[in-house]
């Protein structure tokens, strides 16, 4: 059985990455941890706490409407079979980035939405 570890990581949509990163680091005084052009992905942090990640990859969420927040499970496919068996909305399939993340975006019963996250790297 899918054990859930915790929330480490929130991200919004973005209009432009390079300006919100600015943003994040010299106004908010985050940390760049993590920039994926390829992805449009930046992930950032303070000294603790959960990360903030940004995309400027629209589909259903535009920019400033929602924040996601990702829970991390350590079997991203047992933990579908179970919503898929209560009933959850899952959007679309797991997705893969390669030696880093599955990826799988549900809606709870009020429809907000939300991450599984399985990390692929140490």
């Amino acid at each position: 059985m899918a054990k859930t570890k915790g929330i480490h990581l929130g991200w919004i949509v973005v209009k432009n990455l390079d300006e919100s990163i600015k943003f994040y680091t010299e106004v908010v005084g985050l940390k760049l941890r993590e920039y994926h052009k390829e992805y449009s992905w930046a992930e950032l942090v303070g000294e603790s706490g959960a990360a903030l990640g940004l995309t400027a990859q629209e589909d259903e969420m535009k920019a400033g409407s929602n924040a996601v927040l990702t829970i991390t499970v350590d079997n991203i496919e047992e933990a579908v079979q179970k919503f898929k068996l209560n009933g959850v909305k899952l959007n679309g399939d797991i997705m893969e980035i390669p030696g880093h993340v599955k990826l799988q975006s549900f809606n709870d019963k009020e429809g907000n939405r939300f991450q599984l996250v399985q990390v692929l790297h140490a």
